[in-house]
């Protein structure tokens, strides 16, 4: 779920606060990295060096040599500002374990900094962009939601909780189709009580997900493949409540009108 809507706000946010060479160091920053990266430099020299690498979108080497200002200078005040540079820096190389691991050691020595909120925002964003299509395994999509619910729970107020709300919405969507993408393999293999949990959560879970009107009409389907027209009816009746419209209804109206008992149909109609 790679998104370029995330990088303006990290951009912007990071320029206010640490997104800048040392003054009166840009004759520095035009020195090339290569293998001496390592070797001993001042802190102007080196974070200059380091900034330099990200102008010309040598991202891993950036994150490398802010790395190094922090390890080399610990105790400046351009180690708290490079840690933070690295972190975007390995996002931007989508080295996201290692932006994660950056940010984390940012909070772990500056909890209560006033940049942490944006340290969390990167974390979750690091997850965001990681996610996979509905096919491929969804741990990274849960971390990506715990990651965005602990930025709207810490900084509720902020630019970034706002924006974690509107990607939380688009998670959810996310896992509701996988529970969908489950559900329907389940009723292809005539598994129609395993596909029920899996609609059913979809429509307990993910309530305002674009998939509930499809789940509610699997739900007629498989109830009346088990026999169970009652149910079937349930699900329908809901369907033409909320989804009246919808090409879903339709089809779950069809159906209880051809294989449901007489009466059982008076509600969903």
């Amino acid at each position: 779920m790679r998104s370029l809507a995330s990088r303006p706000l990290l951009f912007a946010a990071l320029a206010a606060a640490v997104f800048a060479p040392l003054a009166g160091c840009a004759s520095n920053g035009k020195k090339k990295a290569g293998d001496q990266r390592y070797i001993a430099r001042d802190v102007d020299t080196l974070y200059n060096l380091a900034y330099d690498r990200l102008d010309r979108r040598d991202y891993r080497v950036a994150a490398q040599l802010f790395d190094e200002v922090e390890r080399q200078h610990p105790y400046s005040v351009w180690a708290r500002r490079a840690e933070l540079m690295s972190s975007y820096s390995y996002y931007l190389a989508r080295s996201y374990n290692d932006s994660i691991k950056s940010s984390q050691r940012f909070l772990s020595i500056h909890p209560g900094n006033r940049d942490a909120a944006y340290a969390y925002y990167l974390i979750a964003v690091d997850y965001y962009e990681q996610i996979n299509d509905v096919t491929r395994d969804q741990k990274i999509t849960q971390q990506a939601l715990d990651a965005l619910g602990e930025l709207i729970r810490r900084y509720p107020d902020t630019k970034y909780a706002a924006d974690a709300r509107l990607k939380v919405d688009l998670v959810n969507d996310h896992l509701a189709g996988k529970e969908m993408e489950i559900g329907r393999f389940y009723q292809r293999r005539g598994q129609w009580l395993a596909a029920i949990i899996r609609f059913r959560a979809v429509i307990d879970q993910y309530q305002t997900t674009t998939h509930v009107p499809e789940a509610l009409e699997r739900l007629v389907e498989s109830n009346l493949a088990l026999g169970l027209p009652e149910e079937a009816e349930r699900s329908a009746a809901v369907l033409g409540a909320n989804y009246p419209g919808s090409k879903w209804y339709g089809r779950a109206y069809s159906l209880m009108t051809r294989k449901a008992p007489k009466g059982v149909v008076r509600t969903a109609g």
